[in-house]
């Protein structure tokens, strides 16, 4: 796939950040962030209106009008890294590239081969991104030949998580079609957990060390139907448990093939753990707590110590019991000057956990109900959209990230695994019950994409 950036620039929000909100303080949530530097995202549109290729590029240009605006109301989205406890809202911008991709969007996503899904983002991520200097905000807009878009997001983790994206994007399409509601991001969450020394990061890194993994990885896509879901479901409530969410169940079945395949690569079953992001702004008093830009985010972590505790329906139980632990009171002794206890607690029982000897770890990130694929621009929905992509770039090599389907009652799992485990995962006759690998996010019965527009 050929890909050719045809310009780079710097897009600065519509007025200047007045001088006493130049610098940004992260919160103490923003501070335990050591997952990717980058949240990357891929929107795909499909050129449904017949456009040419100049009416293609002036969508670019109102995207570039539409965000300047969009940063002036998001400021520190357009700054750069400071340091690990604030950004500096210095106004040079997102970064802003427009490239020309030489295919058709149809025939890219007929065989999505994730080893090119990187050439559409603006860089490729690594750790020693999002550092002191870096940009914030980076974007790259990619014009197919039919006509078709896929603009690509890498956006700092040091200020915002899927839900801040997803604030972000919404307040720039709002702007970009012209709606009367304005979006005000709420930039409160270092007042309801205000940031300590770097010493609290340290120990939180020291924890978190123990069983999250770098290393080079294997991206794949196990996708989940409707029925697929709705027979994991029975499943489990005919053994006892009670509503099953699609989020559970999907994180049950993997967590137990990746034990199976992990057990068959290395000869023995060894304990496993498993982690999950929980979304603490459902358990806010404030109305306006859904706006929040930053982190607020924290991650329960549970075990699976032996074979008796694989049933689908045990490991659903797991799952259920470990995010019941960020209820309302966790998140109440979290906010204020000693919140950082209540982390610093949490941090420490992980931390023993991982220290106990080998053991398996798995960390689940769910941006199931986020509203994604109401991303729009002014050209329709997307057509489907990509998350965090691992293949081949050194990431954290146990992150599986749940993603709505188009229809938003299935799942796509885009699962990092190191290439040995993932090999054996692949072949997993019990996950393939379920799951389509990799197939095509198209629509079988009809393709909305038009003919070539430039050669």
């Amino acid at each position: 796939m050929e890909v050719e950036i045809i310009s780079k620039e710097s897009v600065k929000p519509s007025s200047p950040t007045p001088p006493h909100l130049k610098i940004f303080k992260l919160s103490l949530l923003d501070q335990q962030v050591v997952t990717n530097p980058y949240i990357s995202v891929i929107f795909y549109y499909p050129n449904s209106n017949g456009d040419n290729i100049l009416q293609a590029q002036e969508k670019s240009l109102a995207l570039k009008e539409s965000l300047s605006k969009t940063l002036t109301q998001f400021y520190p989205l357009a700054g750069t890294v400071k340091d690990d406890l604030s950004i500096d809202c210095n106004d040079v911008g997102a970064y802003y590239a427009l490239a020309l991709v030489r295919l058709r969007l149809e025939e890219f996503l007929s065989h999505p081969d994730l080893k090119f899904f990187y050439r559409l983002l603006p860089f490729r991520p690594t750790f020693e991104a999002s550092g002191i200097g870096d940009r914030v905000t980076n974007v790259q807009v990619n014009i197919f030949e039919c006509g078709g878009i896929a603009i690509g997001f890498c956006i700092s983790h040091k200020i915002v998580d899927a839900a801040s994206l997803y604030t972000f994007l919404k307040g720039w399409t709002n702007i970009a079609c012209g709606d009367k509601e304005v979006i005000y991001p709420n930039f409160t969450a270092q007042s309801l957990f205000p940031a300590k020394d770097l010493r609290l990061k340290e120990a939180s890194m020291a924890a978190c060390g123990l069983w999250l993994k770098k290393g080079m990885c294997i991206t794949k896509r196990f996708v989940f139907d409707v029925d697929a879901i709705s027979t994991l479901k029975a499943e489990a409530t005919r053994n006892g448990v009670q509503n099953p969410t699609r989020v559970e169940v999907v994180t049950a079945l993997i967590w137990k093939c990746v034990m199976a395949a992990s057990k068959e690569n290395c000869g023995f079953q060894k304990p496993s753990l498993i982690t999950q992001a929980v979304n603490l702004r459902r358990k806010l008093a404030s109305t306006s707590s859904k706006d929040l830009i930053g982190n607020l985010l924290w991650s329960p972590c549970v075990e699976c110590l032996d074979n008796n505790e694989t049933t689908l329906d045990g490991l659903v139980k797991k799952v259920r019991k470990s995010i019941s632990k960020i209820d309302n009171e966790f998140v109440k002794k979290a906010q204020g000057d000693n919140g950082y206890i209540a982390i610093m607690e949490s941090s420490k029982g992980m931390g023993e956990i991982g220290s106990k000897g080998t053991i398996d770890t798995l960390n689940f990130t769910s941006w199931c109900k986020m509203g994604f694929y109401d991303i729009d621009f002014g050209w329709g929905q997307p057509c489907w959209l990509t998350g965090i992509i691992g293949y081949g770039s050194p990431v954290f090599l146990n992150l599986i990230t749940l993603m709505d389907t188009k229809c938003g009652k299935g799942i796509e799992a885009w699962v990092n695994l190191d290439d040995e485990v993932m090999e054996i995962l692949s072949g997993n006759s019990e996950l393939l019950a379920f799951a389509s690998l990799d197939p095509s996010p198209l629509p079988k019965d009809e393709v909305a994409f038009n003919k070539p527009i430039f050669k």
